[in-house]
């Protein structure tokens, strides 16, 4: 599995396992977690993705009683987790409204539950997991570079941020964002050419795609671009997911697909993308297939 360096501290596997699903599964037991990890590892994937809204505030805590019963897991992982979505359920069921908290106090007390949770010492990677329309950057900023510099969190970065918003936060910071975390596949295309992707190669940031299955729609539905991606899977004997993956890890920019599934078979599968040959012209037949014409 190829690693990608997102900072001088920080190195992450190609692909990601994504957890938003973790606590929705029938089966949460450290067992069946952990067996779900050792699938990733086995194919070298190390790096976790997590949010404190990820199960309705639930699924950090499945990875913590996963980690708990196995002594010596952390230490082969990557721990990405994220903050700032507050919503009416689980432990803010009193609150009125759905909003975002990018608050130096609220960012504080997320990391210190985060560690809690998931039973461990330091957050690899901490993530703005949207952005805020009252946030105070100085004061995010703040909270983000004291939160590196006492050691609870290894790095931070953010997701969903548009490029003027990265910009605002990073002027606020003394330490380097790491990644922006949004939504990439051949069902979510507009980073291509909003300037989104080109923000991030310009600053040599590495971007984590969210969602790089569609959100499962590029699995069950039979259009252009479903019939496209079964030709070069059935040529090269491969699924359509691995193929959807390798559009996706051959872009320039250097993308990490953040892969979220409980079927271990899938799982186990994960590294069939990079068996695919995806070749310019390749590229852009699937581009083309999902925008429903050709390139101008």
């Amino acid at each position: 599995m190829d690693r990608v360096a997102l900072s001088d501290t920080l190195e992450f596997s190609r692909i990601v396992y994504g957890m938003w699903r973790l606590a929705d599964d029938s089966d949460t037991s450290p067992a069946h977690v952990r067996s779900k990890i050792d699938a990733c590892l086995a194919q070298g994937i190390t790096t976790m993705d997590q949010a404190d809204i990820y199960g309705g505030y639930a699924a950090e805590e499945v990875l913590g009683a996963a980690l708990k019963e196995s002594p010596g897991l952390r230490d082969q992982l990557e721990i990405v987790t994220k903050c700032d979505i507050i919503a009416p359920m689980g432990k803010y069921a009193d609150r009125r409204v759905k909003y975002y908290d990018t608050s130096a106090a609220h960012i504080q007390a997320s990391v210190e539950a985060s560690l809690t949770y998931m039973g461990i010492e330091q957050i690899d990677l901490l993530l703005i997991h949207r952005p805020d329309p009252m946030m105070d950057a100085a004061e995010t900023g703040g909270a983000l570079d004291a939160l590196i510099q006492s050691g609870k969190i290894k790095a931070a970065g953010v997701s969903n941020f548009r490029p003027w918003d990265w910009h605002l936060l990073q002027s606020c910071m003394t330490n380097k964002l790491g990644t922006n975390q949004i939504e990439i596949s051949l069902a979510a295309r507009d980073c291509f050419t909003n300037g989104d992707l080109a923000h991030l190669q310009q600053h040599h940031i590495s971007p984590m795609a969210w969602s790089p299955l569609g959100g499962g729609s590029l699995m069950t539905e039979g259009s252009a671009v479903a019939q496209k991606m079964d030709a070069v899977a059935q040529a090269q004997g491969v699924d359509r997911a691995a193929v959807a993956v390798a559009w996706l890890l051959a872009h320039p920019a250097g993308i990490l697909p953040v892969m979220g599934t409980n079927t271990l078979s899938r799982i186990a599968a994960f590294s069939d993308a990079f068996k695919v040959e995806m070749d310019r012209q390749t590229w852009f037949e699937l581009y083309e297939a999902a925008n429903g014409q050709e390139v101008p």
